[in-house]
């Protein structure tokens, strides 16, 4: 084809280019489609996501290893393993994941790509939501096939999750943004095993000193892991003190790492 031709194609519609960056919603969707392929492709995030909460639920439940109080321990039980996984994709994963780009330089290609770097954040966010929601379906059924009877507002649970999800994901990113890779990874899993012990989780809150227990209540794990318990397993309306908890923790995370996160 000629250039007299080739240039009679593209003013009949024929051919038509349309350099330039794909819309922005585009970008977002794509990469968001991206980081949870990585995410789930990831044995190691899989093993913290997936199959850490879902065989503490089954052997807790089973077996009376902690006392739970009054009442079917998979009813204890069961919200706190939904908030442990809220803590293992939104912080845990996300810290290791991201810390590991930023080691690797992939941040910092990323930062210069048409891809501002906000869409960045939305798009690791969306592809935290959509892995816990694939979390929450799993271990709620294998919660039900296990007995649990949940009650309360799913309206007020939603909340409770993503207040919980924005605290936990600004407490990640702020440690993935400021120490290395290697610390960071050290550091994400000692903070998941701590708060698994002491955030409520498994053990009730009421098994420490009272002492530890004004601290241990101030935490996002036991804010989040007490406030679906209120809700799911007694039916409370909102639990407004943990929601607070949440919303402190939500701010000064996602704030912290906004101005402290460094992309190289």
């Amino acid at each position: 084809m000629t250039a007299t031709e080739a240039g009679t194609a593209t003013g009949t519609g024929a051919f038509a280019p349309r350099p330039g960056a794909a819309p922005l919603s585009r970008m977002i969707r794509a990469q968001a489609a991206l980081e949870t392929r990585m995410l789930l492709r990831n044995g190691e995030q899989l093993l913290l996501t997936v199959i850490i909460p879902t065989l503490l639920l089954v052997l807790f439940s089973a077996v009376d290893i902690v006392d739970t109080g009054a009442g079917r321990a998979v009813d204890f039980l069961a919200p706190g393993i939904l908030a442990l996984a809220v803590l293992s994709t939104a912080f845990t994963g996300q810290a290791i994941a991201t810390g590991f780009e930023r080691r690797y330089g992939v941040l910092k290609r990323l930062a210069v790509s048409p891809l501002p770097r906000w869409a960045l954040m939305t798009a690791k966010t969306c592809a935290v939501l959509v892995t816990e929601v694939l979390q929450i379906v799993l271990l709620t059924a294998v919660a039900l096939a296990l007995g649990w009877s949940p009650h309360g507002n799913p309206l007020t649970v939603l909340l409770l999750l993503m207040l919980g999800t924005a605290a936990f994901s600004g407490l990640g990113l702020l440690m993935a943004g400021t120490l290395k890779a290697e610390a960071t990874l050290a550091a994400a899993n000692l903070v998941f095993l701590l708060l698994l012990v002491g955030g409520g989780v498994i053990v009730p809150l009421t098994k420490f000193p009272a002492a530890a227990q004004a601290v241990l209540h101030l935490l996002p794990i036991s804010a989040l892991s007490d406030g679906l318990r209120e809700v799911l397993r007694h039916g409370a309306a909102v639990p407004w003190s943990d929601l607070g908890i949440l919303a402190v923790w939500a701010v000064l995370g996602l704030g912290a790492a906004a101005k402290f996160f460094r992309w190289e």
